[in-house]
């Protein structure tokens, strides 16, 4: 079976190239689309199997990261989402598509209403942060993306990555249902409740995280990788889990 992927690109998305590669080394077909042009035609949707939303700045993040492409995604493609979704499809939403996918409520959806519960908002540090984490996966889950990974390292580049959820409850259901899949080990660079790096929704299908996997597929790309200790590019891990699935389903 011959897996293609949908990278949404748009108005100030710039990580969109990076993506398509690191899904076209993992073996899928690729096509970037414009939400425009998704908008235009949301059948197109029909022809994936995977959906990936880049990370950037949607729209200058105007009005808050990742806003206004959740509006509009959520008012003009509500119905053909769902569907992807429901079809037992794959979501990945890294950095700013990340922030989409929780402000259009997709991420957690716990009630299954898409309505908003959790959010991403300004580094406690008040300054953009590009750097390198280490990440830890939460043994148990059921995220089809970090299938056999137990601990990453990862950069990012944000300056709304802060994750917060609307109250308690919220935060202790993710803990409760594993659905807090990944967390910062050591240091959390931007003040996330409970060092939340990325999430799940129940399914297992669908991914945010605030790092990016795809600006770590080749060894070269680790500050490190000078000393030979990195063989490879590990973010491709991530992406290889979500491409490998649909061999195995």
């Amino acid at each position: 079976m011959t897996v293609k992927t949908c990278i949404i690109t748009g108005f100030g998305i710039n990580s969109d190239r990076d993506l398509a590669e690191a899904f076209k080394m993992s073996g899928s077909e690729v096509e970037l689309l414009h939400i425009n042009d998704l908008i235009a035609k949301p059948s197109h949707l029909d022809d994936f199997q995977i959906l990936g939303f880049p990370g950037g700045f949607s729209f200058g993040d105007h009005l808050g990261s990742g806003l206004v492409f959740a509006h509009l995604f959520k008012k003009h493609l509500k119905n053909s989402l769902q569907k992807f979704i429901d079809e037992g499809k794959l979501i990945i939403g890294i950095c700013n598509g990340f922030q989409v996918l929780v402000k259009m409520g997709v991420l957690p959806n716990t009630g299954g209403d898409w309505k908003p519960e959790v959010t991403l908002v300004h580094n406690d540090c008040g300054t953009f942060i590009d750097d390198w984490v280490t990440l830890e996966a939460k043994p148990g889950s059921n995220c089809v993306w970090l299938k056999d990974i137990e601990r990453i390292d990862l950069p990012i580049r944000h300056g709304e990555g802060r994750f917060i959820t609307d109250d308690e409850a919220v935060l202790n259901y993710l803990k409760e249902n594993d659905l807090d899949v990944l967390t910062y080990s050591g240091w959390n660079p931007n003040g996330s409740v409970s060092d939340i790096a990325g999430i799940t929704d129940k399914t297992g299908r669908i991914l945010g995280l605030m790092p990016h996997p795809e600006a770590f597929i080749h060894p070269e790309n680790h500050p490190m990788w000078a000393r030979k200790t990195i063989d490879r590019g590990y973010g491709l891990d991530i992406i290889k889990n979500g491409v490998n699935y649909f061999s195995h389903n």
